[in-house]
């Protein structure tokens, strides 16, 4: 980790605080899932990617919580977020339908960029949140290949 990823994770306040689970609103599980996605985005912000987009959504269909870029390659990230001794794992959430759904996002995202070849993977952030806890991260590098057709952009 370099000086700035490590000044970088250290100031987080998603990551350096404990998770205050937020009850009694009609609400509360889309704030789990923001939280959830402020603390992925710094979790990858202190191992020196750039966010380029959060909540992409793009115009012919198609959503990402993040796209991000580690050195050359973008990274089109999907975020879970549970709660500690949830039954499904985040990873088991993102199915055939979620996968879709993401990679057309990401072709979006690409078909903006024009002509370049672009490196590009699909990984999947776990975070899990125990009340008074920081939170846990777990990142799925390569979580999925895009099963649709491929095509340079």
């Amino acid at each position: 980790m370099g000086l700035v990823s490590i000044i970088v994770a250290r100031l987080s306040r998603f990551l350096n605080s404990p998770y205050r689970q937020r009850s009694g609103t009609s609400g509360a599980r889309k704030w789990m899932g923001d939280y959830g996605e402020k603390v992925a985005a710094d979790w990858l912000r202190a191992r020196n990617c750039k966010i380029l987009s959060r909540n992409f959504k793009g115009p012919k269909g198609g959503e990402v919580d993040i796209v991000a870029k580690k050195g050359k390659q973008l990274l089109f990230v999907e975020v879970k977020t549970r709660r500690h001794g949830s039954k499904i794992r985040g990873l088991a959430a993102v199915n055939r339908k979620k996968q879709a759904l993401i990679q057309r996002g990401g072709n979006e995202w690409l078909k903006r960029l024009g002509s370049r070849e672009v490196l590009w993977r699909y990984d999947v952030i776990e975070v899990e949140v125990t009340e008074g806890e920081k939170p846990s991260v777990t990142h799925i590098e390569n979580a999925f290949q895009n099963t649709a057709q491929r095509r340079q952009f």
